[in-house]
């Protein structure tokens, strides 16, 4: 970390957290005064310092106290975590006492203050010492605690791991507890076998060698039950995925089966294709109240759900603040205390995937952090047939989580009860600071990616290895017959009794039916997109409303500061709100926030880089404060009456990590309207993989609806290729929008792109007005425009310019988007208003088959050879012509109108636009006269 001598700059101390070194203050990092929904404060944490007496003993004992931080900080280079040991290791030097000078085993020391034993003032040798460090530092955990910033943090490590008594009491692994490791391990190895031998062909992703993620997972589900947790939200890719839902998430077998052998895990006349299973049981540990573990879908693109996860947990996390504090913001409520994030990961993409760091550093802002999450990576010393030296340029896999000051617990998988030790830790620190925390699960693969593949092919050293050793449910099972914990014939009965329950599942599928769908918790009373009780609701407001609402959009408390050029900013708002003329987008926004959150109670989270001023210094929906940098939201300070808020989410330069945490945030609240705003329209692009695999096939895949909103900048302006574009030719390859009129035709997302600020207006309230969600995608224009009035969202807009007298209209040109305007001028300035109209196709898809016909026919009952022409900016690869070509074309035919609908724009390009200022100006041109050629 950086740091910044005051003395060169001149900040007000109110806007800066201030470190001091010796008497020299530096700024650690700039922030806001922002005390606006949603924001989390830090958690406090203190720790006793050192006595007198033992900063006194300290520098006495100097080469002591580095040698037993340098325990500390490269133990984990010696632990032995590595089940294979194929892990290269050197003599850590740093581990020698001599280095320190200390040479004498038999030399008493004073340890108060250098070590933590729990046990007062003490005088231990060297040799006592060192065994003692050793035992805590150099066996089959391995901990990396030392690189943290904060000397809380490592001093809770150090008293928690070596002190007798502890800090806080230590995990017990009784009786009791081994055989329950012993069941779970066994039954996850009696899964996998019977899965090879009934579905030979099956890529099952098993456990086989990483079986000991599961009693980690199981005292992680219990440690978090005991401490009041309630809601568990667990992310996971695919190996082990079976096994945890069968044996931890109570999953029925022979539903698992059933799914196997090709049927649906729903009722297969909702349409569902299906992909990974998912659970939510409620389980029970002891007395503790019942935690429910939500299991989340991922797509097989490796890890993509880790950020839909967290926004999930949030979400849910807020839910639940809203019930307990009657819709306030309740500060003294920490985020983490009813609501945990479990993420487990594979080494290879953990190292490598972008997602994961990109999550990793939402972790700890305010407007999105969950409370901590805790992170268990299966690591397999391999990704797919790479090893590691190709797989990342660290040494650990988890290096990456050192970017948020992340400790790191690294665990030799072979060892179970180590294992469980590690994860009890993690869960106390995750507790105690809310902070992420990462288990290095080191494990190894039995079999290659699937078990269809042939591992020695590429790694035959490391096969030769695993195939001639136990498995770890056996070594373990041995281990435990041997201390007399449990018999032979007892261990087998556990192993049979499992079987047998399998082979009655297995039976059992012939008559299984899948259990009907319901909606339950926040979602009670919504229903599904394609049940005829789906239905639309008028999404206008009164005007008294709108006024109320739009004044307080600007509302500046007294003695709030504001910077002088938004003076005019609030005057020309309470201007137009007064008169009802001029509206911008901006404003109809602000509108549409206002009297959701005073009418329908809902809150409205919109999320993405300077989201509070807007990207084009349009929204302003956040002020701040000029002296103090104190920030307020008006829409929250005014509505006082409201039960909903807005939270103004100023996000860190990411696109994945974000929208998948809005996504998550969705799937939770129905009562929320999410959105992700991209700075500019192909910011998307870094976030493809969620639009592609959860926000288009979330519903058809696993029948999650979400109301998600995409606000995506778009329009050819000559600002260059990459800044003109949203792509809108992807998101409509991307619905499953009919080719032909449907009487009812379930839509996977809306995609528009509206030219007035009525339109975004009603698009806004619809999505939380509906009965069911769907996702929004709105390719936005970047200009401000005017307000129209009408009471619901129109997906055709008409040319009112022309519509008295449709006789004399010879040509119709279609269009979509802001080129509309400038069509308008052309045309006025040709004085050609009466024969040329300009239709405006609002919403791209669901396609409005019925409407554009309705449109069309007052022209074509009075003209047959009635020209119409398609006009957009874009390429003509890219850009709404692909889609609505052959749609536009089947409502002509309907209609009795000769030829086919004409293209006119550019021609098919490589980038979006043009980066050369003249070359636009000349196609833009092109563009707009090609509209009116030959008239």
């Amino acid at each position: 970390m950086s740091y910044i001598p005051t003395a060169r700059i001149r900040l007000p101390s109110t806007v800066a957290h201030v470190a001091k070194y010796g008497n020299q203050v530096f700024i650690v990092r700039r922030a806001y005064h922002d005390e606006s929904f949603g924001f989390r404060k830090p958690r406090k944490f203190t720790i006793s310092d050192y006595t007198s007496e033992q900063l006194v003993n300290r520098a006495t004992n100097a080469p002591l106290l580095r040698y037993a931080d340098a325990v500390r900080t490269h133990g984990h280079r010696a632990a032995s975590i590595d089940p294979l040991d194929l892990l290269r290791r050197e003599r850590v030097a740093a581990l020698n006492p001599v280095r320190y000078g200390l040479d004498d085993p038999n030399h008493a020391f004073d340890i108060d203050g250098i070590l933590w034993t729990g046990q007062g003032n003490e005088e231990w040798t060297l040799n006592n010492i060192t065994s003692f460090l050793n035992s805590a530092y150099v066996g089959r955990i391995a901990y990396e605690y030392m690189d943290l910033p904060s000397k809380t943090e490592r001093l809770w490590f150090a008293k928690l791991l070596e002190s007798q008594n502890g800090l806080e009491p230590m995990i017990v692994i009784d009786a009791e507890r081994r055989k329950k490791i012993h069941a779970l391990l066994a039954k996850s190895e009696v899964l996998d076998n019977f899965l090879q031998v009934k579905f030979p062909n099956l890529k099952r992703y098993g456990l086989e060698g990483g079986e000991s993620m599961l009693p980690a997972l199981d005292v992680l589900f219990e440690a978090a039950s005991r401490a009041g947790i309630t809601q568990l939200i667990l992310a996971m890719p695919h190996r082990g995925r079976l096994n945890l839902l069968t044996e931890l998430l109570e999953y029925n077998p022979t539903a698992l089966f059933h799914k196997i052998k090709g049927g649906c895990e729903v009722e297969e006349t909702l349409g569902v294709s299906g992909d990974v299973l998912i659970a939510s049981p409620t389980l029970q540990y002891g007395e503790a109240e019942g935690i429910k573990v939500s299991l989340q879908p991922n797509p097989s693109h490796l890890e993509a759900v880790n950020p839909v996860a967290l926004g999930k947990a949030r979400a849910k996390q807020y839910s639940l603040l809203r019930t307990l504090s009657n819709g306030k913001n309740n500060q003294d409520c920490m985020l983490g205390d009813k609501v945990m994030c479990v993420q487990l990961h594979g080494d290879a993409s953990f190292a490598g995937q972008g997602v994961v760091m990109e999550t990793l550093g939402l972790s700890n802002l305010p407007h999105f952090t969950s409370g901590g999450s805790v992170h268990v990576v299966v690591n397999n010393n391999i990704g797919y047939t790479t090893p590691a030296s190709s797989a990342r340029s660290s040494f650990y896999c988890s290096d990456v989580a050192k970017m948020i000051n992340c400790p790191v617990l690294h665990v030799n998988g072979d060892y179970p009860e180590d294992v469980v030790r590690a994860i009890d830790i993690a869960f106390k620190y995750r507790n105690h600071f809310r902070k992420d925390i990462v288990i290095d699960l080191i494990v190894y693969r039995r079999w290659g990616h699937n078990e269809l593949d042939e591992p020695s092919f590429t790694q035959p050293l490391m096969y030769e290895k695993i195939r001639s050793r136990s498995s770890v449910p056996k070594l373990y099972e041995d281990k435990l017959i041997s201390d007399g914990v449990i018999s032979l014939e007892a261990a087998k009965a556990v192993r049979d009794s499992y079987k047998a329950s399998l082979n009655a599942a297995l039976t059992d599928v012939a008559s299984y039916a899948p259990p009907p769908v319901r909606f339950e918790g926040a979602w009670e009373g919504m229903v599904w997109p394609a049940s005829p009780d789906a239905c639309q609701y008028d999404t206008g407001v009164s005007s008294m409303v709108l006024k109320e609402v739009g004044k307080a959009s600007v509302c500046v408390p007294p003695g709030f500061e504001i910077h002088p050029r938004l003076n005019r900013h609030v005057k020309s708002r309470l201007g137009s709100i007064e008169s009802g003329e001029g509206i911008d987008w901006a404003s109809a926004e602000a509108m549409a926030f206002g009297s959701l959150m005073l009418q329908e109670g809902c809150d409205v989270r919109i999320a993405g880089q300077d989201v509070g001023r807007g990207t084009f210094s349009h929204r302003h929906a956040m002020l701040v404060d000029q002296k103090t940098e104190g920030v307020i939201v008006p829409l929250n300070h005014a509505l006082t009456e409201a039960k909903g808020k807005l939270e103004l989410a100023n996000s860190s330069l990411s696109e994945m990590a974000v929208l998948g945490f809005e996504y998550g945030a969705s799937w939770e609240r129905p009562d929320l309207l999410p959105i992700w705003e991209a700075q500019f329209g192909d910011f998307f692009n870094g976030a493809q993989v969620i639009i592609d695999t959860f926000i288009a096939s979330s519903e058809t895949k696993w029948l999650k609806q979400s109301g998600i909103v995409l606000l995506l900048p778009h329009g050819l302006d000559g600002a260059g290729p990459e800044h003109s574009s949203c792509r809108i030719e992807r998101m409509l390859q991307l619905t499953n929008d009919s080719y032909t009129a449907q009487e009812k035709h379930n839509i996977n997302m809306h995609v528009v792109f509206p030219t007035t600020p009525a339109q975004y207006f009603h698009l806004l309230r619809r999505q939380i007005k509906r009965n069911y969600r769907k996702p929004l995608i709105v390719a936005a224009p970047k200009g401000l425009l005017r307000l129209a009035a009408r009471t619901s969202f129109q997906p055709i807009l008409r040319d009112t310019a022309t519509f008295t007298d449709p006789k004399a209209v010879q040509r119709v040109v279609l269009l979509s988007g802001k080129i509309y305007y400038d069509l308008a001028k052309e045309r006025a300035v040709r004085n050609l208003e009466s024969r040329v109209a300009l239709v405006r196709i609002e919403e791209l898809a669901p396609f409005p088959f019925a409407a554009l016909s309705d449109e069309l026919a007052s022209y074509a009952d009075t003209n047959k050879h009635l020209e119409v022409l398609w006009v957009q900016e874009e390429p003509r690869n890219q850009g709404a012509w692909g889609h609505v070509k052959e749609r536009i074309e089947g409502v002509l035919k309907e209609l009795g109108l000769e030829g086919r609908v004409v293209y006119r724009g550019r021609r098919e390009d490589a980038v979006p636009a043009p980066g050369i200022g003249k070359v636009y100006g000349v196609q833009q041109r092109a563009v707009i006269e090609s509209a009116f050629e030959a008239l």
